[in-house]
């Protein structure tokens, strides 16, 4: 992953928690002294280790620490590194999500060594849509819906998300039912 991820956690978790915190997590997963460069890759394995000892340290189970990561994505990160991107996807909850098969290839503009995951977005009804999400990385199903959380904020459509199908392998998918 790029370092924006990494710099996007140690954002998150020094806003709520503190630097002497991220500290704490920096020395459990081993890289008390890594400094994260947005632009450079570095490998996923570091940010694992990072969610894992922020969970550890703040004592936050995966899933709603994973949440906040992906509310935090879309309405600090993304506007700062992304604003542009975002209201070109559309002006709405409805055309952002039925767009956003396409948002990561134009984040590959920015991030040419970038293995985004893949969204296919579907209509199900006028407020309704079903979402495929694959990734070669496993365990994110709870930062996509804090995204799609972070998006019905931003585009003050506040969101219902259920996960009806779970990933069970490196070629599936997750699923998710978005409805407002």
């Amino acid at each position: 992953m790029y370092g924006i991820v990494n710099k996007a956690l140690e954002e998150m978790v020094c806003t709520r928690f503190g630097q002497p915190t991220w500290d704490k997590i920096l020395r459990k997963a081993g890289l008390a002294d890594e400094f994260f460069l947005s632009n450079e890759g570095y490998p996923d394995e570091i940010t694992y280790r990072l969610v894992g000892a922020s969970c550890e340290v703040t004592q936050l189970e995966a899933a709603p620490l994973l949440e906040d990561f992906g509310r935090h994505w879309v309405l600090e990160t993304g506007r700062r590194s992304y604003g542009g991107l975002l209201e070109a996807g559309g002006s709405n909850l409805t055309e952002f999500l039925l767009n956003l098969p396409n948002f990561h290839a134009r984040v590959n503009l920015i991030y040419p060594e970038l293995k985004p995951p893949e969204f296919f977005s579907e209509a199900l009804a006028p407020q309704k849509i079903q979402l495929k999400y694959y990734s070669h990385r496993p365990g994110l199903a709870h930062f996509v819906i804090g995204l799609l959380d972070g998006l019905g904020i931003l585009f003050s459509t506040p969101v219902n998300v259920e996960q009806t199908k779970v990933r069970q392998s490196q070629d599936d998918f997750d699923q998710f039912i978005v409805w407002w």
